[in-house]
């Protein structure tokens, strides 16, 4: 199977001196193609910034991270750009979406930076994330479940090998956050997609093809998943 993130040696300081905080200690781990990855820890173990890494939205203090096949250390500040724009997509907890646009077009927003087929794109996620007929919709009228869905379908608008979720369920509640799973699921399971997901809840960690525990920014066990249960199947 084809690797799709490689993480190598992988430090992050935040500060100098006195001051100096390690957020990462030499972090290495692959991350093969097609596969739901969960980054578990405490609080402060380095998960978000970790993602942020993989995301080229930070780059380390000392080593190296591969992603499909580019190392992000040879990138100058317009490539990382333009890998963010097309070859990663990005779901936060807080959902970031403009208050003043529907729906469709906060989705719109990430399309048209993306290519052409805004239109065209836009009704395929859309359906995809099962929003059809809410999407003129503005923000403050759609539910938190529906408000991450426009969220996940902005991150897949530009159909990106990698998604990358930071605490995707973490302000929903239960039977939202497993159709928010199924969804990331669903998205792995149909096609070459890898997930990357950042969360505090050992829960999730059932649905993911590779575990990955992270703790004081240093990894503490890996573990495989062969055939991992969908969300809908499990008692949370």
């Amino acid at each position: 199977m084809a690797v799709a993130i490689t993480c190598s040696d992988v430090h992050k300081t935040y500060g100098e001196g006195e001051a100096a905080v390690e957020a990462l200690r030499g972090v290495t781990l692959e991350i093969p193609q097609g596969e739901v990855a969960v980054i578990l820890g405490p609080s402060a173990s380095g998960k978000t910034t970790l993602l942020n890494q993989i995301g080229a939205l930070e780059s380390p203090t000392h080593g190296d991270v591969i992603a499909n096949g580019v190392s992000l250390a040879d990138l100058d500040e317009k490539q990382q750009t333009e890998y963010r724009l097309n070859s990663v997509g990005f779901i936060f907890q807080l959902y970031n979406l403009v208050p003043t646009l529907t729906a469709r077009e906060n989705i719109g927003l990430i399309a048209e930076l993306t290519g052409s087929d805004v239109e065209q794109r836009c009704d395929t996620v859309i359906e995809q994330v099962s929003l059809t007929g809410r999407e003129s919709h503005f923000p403050a009228q759609l539910s938190g479940g529906e408000q991450q869905r426009v969220s996940v379908a902005r991150g897949l608008v530009k159909d990106p090998p990698i998604l990358l979720a930071d605490e995707p369920t973490g302000a929903l509640d239960i039977e939202t956050g497993t159709q928010i799973l199924t969804l990331l699921r669903n998205l792995v399971d149909t096609g070459e997609r890898t997930v990357v997901m950042v969360t505090h809840n050992p829960d999730i960690r059932r649905i993911a093809h590779r575990v990955i525990e992270l703790r004081d920014g240093e990894v503490t066990d890996i573990r495989e998943q062969a055939n991992p249960p969908a969300p809908a199947d499990l008692q949370w």
